[in-house]
């Protein structure tokens, strides 16, 4: 076992080194939708289309990704040079996405393709081995316990930013025009995400090597991974969490406006579908240590799918409605922290197993289920708005109770599916266990 323990610097340097990938990700999510639909006019079903193909494709660009970094060997070590050298075309891309020209419709349609999916691809470079990193700075179960709460720290910085800061930066950068402001937001995001992950690269180190030759046959070790018990059930808990994530994500601004007729409360619903993480970040490593990855996920899950079945009942009551609503979210987001130590353990299940580690192509996979997870989600209610011939002039009935229930049904049958999922897990993670 590696006996070093991490500083206090290296542990938030981690931690918001999510803050780096997720912020434009994040804004993207939440508001490209949007943007595309409302703002640029392109076609709802379209963009549903741009989004599920170009997260698809990232089933092969990451998993070569992954690949990439087992068989990496350089100065900065298997992963920070990927940081390195993404960082700056990740911000720049992301200011793009946002700068769809006043081209003809079908231009428009390629030129918001090939941004996204260039956007996607920077974001496997950097955030695969971002991930990897974290089995190769430690293998103490604490400090990775300590590490997921920081990064979960940094992802609700991104979400908060993302999403509850958007929109009243949009008007103030825009003064009335919605184009300019989130062309002006893109700008200042980039540039955090930049300073965010310069941070990550000078301050983390790789200290747990992987003796093992960085030639190896591709087709036995994904076939490895695929028996790895671990690994399958941090997969699908990421798939789902994502596809939830993704769906709410995207559905949230459509809820609050055309279902609740109170457009202020986007500013509170985005930020805590997942800015909760910021006060999850401190309870779920104490949590977890206690009751472990498997019984804690199972209790905080029933929580949080009782809670939203109980949300239709609060709808004429605004307060009421938030309180239960940040409940769910806060129960929810400490699932996150269990996902991050999952994706670690992953590796140490694999080297049990088959005896290497394999961090970039495990992480890769899991990356994967991630993006498809977004991608589905965000697809899945582009399509459904499609379906109900939805039109933010004219929103009829039958729009808004697909709105609704999609929002209310689609959440917390999903929830059901990471309990039943992660009853699988392999591990027996309990401080106090024997």
């Amino acid at each position: 076992m590696n006996a070093a323990r991490l500083s206090l610097k290296e542990r938030l340097s981690y931690g918001f080194g999510d803050l780096g990938f997720s912020l434009p990700y994040n804004m993207a999510s939440g508001f490209l939708l949007y943007y595309y639909v409302s703002i640029v006019k392109l076609p709802a079903v379209s963009v549903g289309t741009i989004f599920l193909i170009a997260r698809l494709m990232d089933a092969v660009i990451d998993m070569l990704v992954g690949i990439a970094v087992d068989k990496t060997r350089s100065r900065w070590g298997r992963t920070r040079g990927y940081i390195l050298f993404m960082a700056l075309p990740y911000a720049l891309l992301f200011v793009a996405v946002f700068s769809v020209p006043d081209w003809g419709q079908n231009a428009q349609l390629v030129y918001a393709f090939l941004t996204f999916k260039g956007l996607g691809i920077l974001m496997s470079l950097g955030s695969i081995p971002y991930t990897a990193l974290m089995p190769m700075m430690t293998d103490n179960q604490d400090d990775r316990l300590k590490l997921s709460g920081a990064r979960s720290i940094g992802t609700s910085v991104s979400v908060v930013l993302g999403t509850a800061a958007t929109t009243p930066l949009v008007g103030l950068f825009g003064g009335g025009d919605e184009r300019r402001g989130f062309l002006a937001v893109a700008i200042l995001f980039g540039g955090i995400s930049l300073i965010a992950l310069t941070a990550l690269f000078r301050n983390c180190k790789e200290r747990i090597e992987d003796n093992a030759s960085p030639r190896y046959p591709i087709l036995p070790a994904v076939g490895e991974m695929l028996r790895n018990r671990a690994w399958l059930v941090a997969f699908g808990f990421c798939l789902i969490y994502f596809v939830r994530f993704g769906g709410m994500m995207a559905t949230t601004p459509y809820f609050a406006i055309d279902v609740l007729g109170k457009p202020w409360m986007i500013s509170v619903m985005m930020p805590a579908i997942a800015g909760m993480l910021l006060l999850s970040s401190f309870i779920a490593p104490p949590f977890y240590a206690r009751f472990g990855l498997r019984n804690g996920c199972i209790a905080v899950l029933g929580a949080a799918a009782l809670l939203f079945m109980a949300l239709p009942f609060c709808e004429g009551n605004a307060e009421l409605f938030l309180g239960v609503y940040i409940a769910a979210c806060l129960a929810t987001s400490i699932t996150i922290t269990a996902a991050f130590t999952m994706i670690a353990a992953t590796v140490d299940f694999h080297e049990a197993q088959f005896g290497t580690r394999k961090e970039g192509l495990l992480s890769a996979g899991v990356s994967l289920a991630t993006k498809v997870g977004m991608a589905l989600g965000t697809a899945g209610i582009a399509f459904m708005l499609g379906a109900v011939d939805y039109a933010p002039q004219a929103v009829t009935g039958t729009a808004r109770e697909a709105i609704r229930w999609s929002y209310y049904g689609g959440t917390v049958v999903l929830l059901g599916l990471q309990v039943l999922v992660v009853m699988f897990w392999p591990m027996n993670d309990r401080k106090d266990a024997a």
